[in-house]
């Protein structure tokens, strides 16, 4: 049996004349780090003080010792960051450029001083740039010239910190006579039978040639939501490299997104054996049984983009997803299992994996297969034209063919993407000009890459790009078409703005708001915060970002002149409002629009983004907001030309049927009029009502909607903030702990109207967790809070972390 050796130990890295402690896998910032030799890049402006880091070539070295009996011992590399030499005994075993792919060294029978040499990235890119000639990009670092994380180069939302090292695990395994190559297992479902079409490759040594092998392969259950007792196997016998074995499973449990069913999975275990019926190497995985597919069928409205799990038409509610930490090998299993679960736990039923970061880590897919989370996968290409020539498409094909048969297994893994925005880059960013003819990247994304995923992956469906509009027929970013980015509306004008359209299915589309104060206090220490204070821009790194941010808070409220803490309120109420106008309208749109997938979840270090978890792990107010527009139930009061429109989506598998009290109030919290209704939504769908002309406001700076419903609440002011007279808010504070639990109740009773009342917890501990955001409350009503992590308890201070509309 094949023996493996894990070379996480006995590293280090040289810088200057000494040797220091490396942890493997890891990074070069990271060991510089630990050994403080370099600041924390995260804080103040220490990014541009280490920036010499990503410019310098770096070597890590150990001494190799092994001894087998097996035939032949492989040093494998599962990730090499990125243009590195690797040398056993003043030997060169081969050189890499691709961060992404998997690198085996056969090392049999040798030792000695293993030293593995990266070259400065910036190094290797321009040496391929200078190859294949200048292409434009969308930022001004090099990063399309060199298979590497993009975003290390710095991005919109992040620093440039250009890393190099081993950021995946070392190993030494040690095999004999044959070895699993490649195990790509083919799951489908027909009717009733689960079938996992198993297509495996192996290699051989010398003295395995031309020998028999069986292979052998089981399914069973791997949890109790899979079918009790499933247990199915089969094996073949072959003398050539490659072999290909079916199971069939009866009446499988399938698998489902979460909030449509459960998420069985099975594990699947392929052996490897030889003629005498000895274990040469094994393989597992978990599997799920589901089918999936993209409706992109035409019709009066253009073309749809509809996922369709298990013969299901889904409204996917989903986000973006960037590396969680700029040095990712600092991502834990237990940090992608919080992340991710926090995603689940926003009702979030889509994770797309964008394209100018990395493949992620098993634990990150494992994680989504569990909890039902669907994995929209980009190959990475992101905001540049990308050259089509040696010596990168050689690794771009490598890179590809590694990831598919990599990632394969993962039941949540539901599309694999071409690029990010580089097919409407070419349209709409004067692209054409300078690239003169030279290739940018189009080959990749309409023939290479479609080519692998038909040949390796055919039970997914491939897409060309995000956006994509479907052919060259129509614009790359027509909203009628396809998957569209909406990104001229936080550029240019005012969210409401996101009602002009229904998409056919939103794959990106955000607002910026600043992350918590405890956040900020962290990366700023001693800075006096203001919102052009020098570490406040320095950690903005979006174009006019800030601009943006005032423009957004002026036009709605006017901006607050020398109060930090109210632009701060005020920024990350503007951003959970803007995403709701988006996601409540598509929503509405139903089954026009299919999806939206929101610019994005998580941050790579402390920023204003447009994150709803901010660097440091907290909540932004947009976060809370989230769970309430990706519920199975939402009802809103969505504005259009012709009047408030009140929604019921009901995206659940069963009716809806509900009482709405629909009022029209004063600012007193006077009903003026209201008028029961009783609806129903049917399963996955929307009903829709235009309000009744006698509940539309007669005075609209002084009378509002509400809307109530088995405790939903949807609010409607027909005119901006500062244009309504909000009486100044009045409300009670008591704290009532829980006996027992780490947890207080924040207890809010309004005596006036109190509307978007947010309490900020980590301005009452660092660690402080609110378990609600933004909250309207009508005079007489009480909201509950709950805060953990709080020990220091005082009213005083709870009040002093509560704002809200209209205060001043």
């Amino acid at each position: 049996m094949k023996d493996v050796t894990q070379l996480s130990e006995g590293w280090s890295l040289r810088h200057e004349d000494a040797l220091l402690p490396a942890r493997v896998p890891g990074c070069v910032h990271a060991d510089l780090l630990t050994a403080q030799v370099i600041p924390d890049p995260f804080i103040g402006h220490n990014e541009t003080e280490i920036a010499w880091v990503g410019r310098r070539s770096w070597s890590y070295v150990t001494e190799l010792r092994h001894s087998s009996e097996h035939e032949r011992t492989d040093l494998v590399f599962d990730g090499l960051d990125t243009a590195a030499e690797v040398v056993l005994a003043d030997e060169s075993l081969g050189t890499t450029r691709n961060m992404h792919r998997v690198h085996r060294f056969d090392v049999t029978g040798r030792t000695g001083q293993l030293d593995v040499r990266f070259a400065s990235a910036y190094d290797e890119a321009e040496r391929v740039r200078a190859l294949t000639a200048e292409r434009p990009n969308a930022y001004p670092e090099p990063f399309q010239y060199i298979r590497k994380m993009a975003c290390s180069f710095g991005w919109d939302w992040g620093p440039t910190v250009v890393t190099a090292g081993m950021w995946r695990p070392v190993r030494l395994e040690h095999w004999s006579t044959a070895r699993l190559a490649d195990v790509r297992p083919l799951v489908s479902v027909d009717g009733s039978t689960g079938r996992v079409e198993l297509r495996v490759r192996t290699e051989r040594t010398a003295n395995g040639a031309g020998r028999g092998l069986t292979l052998r392969a089981s399914v069973a259950s791997a949890g109790a939501g899979a079918a009790a007792g499933t247990g199915i196997e089969a094996e073949i016998a072959f003398e050539g490299d490659e072999a290909v074995l079916g199971l069939d499973v009866a009446e499988p449990a399938l698998w489902w997104p979460r909030g449509y069913g459960e998420q069985p999975l099975y594990d699947l275990d392929v052996t490897l054996l030889d003629e005498r019926g000895d274990r040469l190497d094994a393989w597992t995985r978990r599997i799920g049984f589901r089918t999936v597919e993209i409706d992109r069928s035409p019709d009066a409205q253009g073309t749809g983009f509809t996922f369709v799990v298990n013969g299901v038409r889904t409204f996917a509610r989903g986000v973006n997803w960037i590396p969680d930490d700029v040095l990712p090998s600092r991502v834990t299993p237990e940090r992608y299992r919080e992340r991710l679960t926090q995603a689940a736990e926003a009702n979030v039923d889509l994770v797309r994996v964008w394209g100018g970061g990395i493949y992620e880590d098993h634990a990150f897919y494992d994680v989504c297969d569990e909890l039902g989370l669907m994995v929209w996968q980009d190959f990475l290409f992101a905001c540049a034209a990308y050259p089509e020539e040696q010596p990168l498409r050689g690794e771009v094909e490598a890179e590809a063919r590694d990831n598919v048969i990599r990632l394969m297994p993962h039941a949540s893994l539901v599309l694999w993407n071409g690029n990010n925005e580089n097919l409407w880059g070419f349209r709409d960013w004067d692209w054409e000009q300078p690239l003169a003819g030279n290739s940018w990247g189009e080959g990749y994304y309409l023939g290479m890459l479609p080519r692998i995923v038909a040949e390796l992956d055919p039970t997914r469906p491939y897409t060309a790009g995000s956006p994509w509009s479907g052919s060259w027929e129509h614009h790359p970013n027509d909203p009628r078409h396809g998957t569209h980015h909406s990104w001229e509306v936080w550029n240019r004008q005012d969210y409401a703005e996101y009602r002009a359209d229904v998409p056919r299915f939103c794959a990106e589309f955000g607002w910026q708001a600043p992350p918590a104060l405890a956040t900020l206090h962290r990366a700023l220490p001693g800075e006096r915060l203001a919102p052009d204070s020098p570490g406040m821009m320095h950690h903005q790194k979006a174009e006019g970002g800030n601009g943006k941010l005032d423009r957004g808070i002026e036009h709605h409220f006017g901006l607050p002149e020398g109060d930090f803490d109210r632009w701060h309120y005020l920024a990350q109420v503007v951003q959970a409002r803007a995403v709701a106008a988006g996601i409540e309208h598509w929503r509405a749109s139903w089954p026009v629009c299919a999806g939206t997938v929101v610019w994005q979840l998580n941050d790579c270090w402390p920023v204003s983004s447009w994150a709803a978890i901010d660097g440091d792990g907290r909540f932004k107010p947009l976060y809370h907001e989230l769970r309430r527009l990706y519920a199975d139930r939402l009802l809103s009061l969505v504005p259009t030309d012709d009047g408030p429109v009140l929604a019921l989506d009901n995206q659940s598998g069963s009716a809806w049927r509900a009482t709405v009290l629909l009022r029209r109030l004063d600012t007193e919290g006077s009903v003026l009029h209201e008028v029961s209704l009783d609806l129903e939504a049917g399963p996955r769908s929307v009903t829709r009502l235009t309000v009744p002309g006698p509940l539309l406001p007669e005075d609209s700076t002084g009378q509002f909607l509400v809307a109530d419903a088995d405790g939903l609440r949807a609010v409607h002011f027909s005119v901006l903030d500062k244009e309504f007279a909000y009486p100044a808010p009045q409300y009670d504070v008591r704290l009532d702990a829980r006996s027992g639990a780490d947890a207080v109740d924040v207890v809010v009773t309004a005596r006036t109207l109190v509307r978007d009342l947010l309490l900020q917890p980590d301005r009452l501990a660092p660690e402080a967790v609110a378990d609600r955001g933004l909250i309207t409350l009508l005079p007489g009503e009480e909201a509950r809070i709950t805060v953990r992590g709080w020990t220091a308890l005082d009213a005083a201070a709870a009040r002093d972390a509560l704002f809200s509309v209209g205060a001043s």
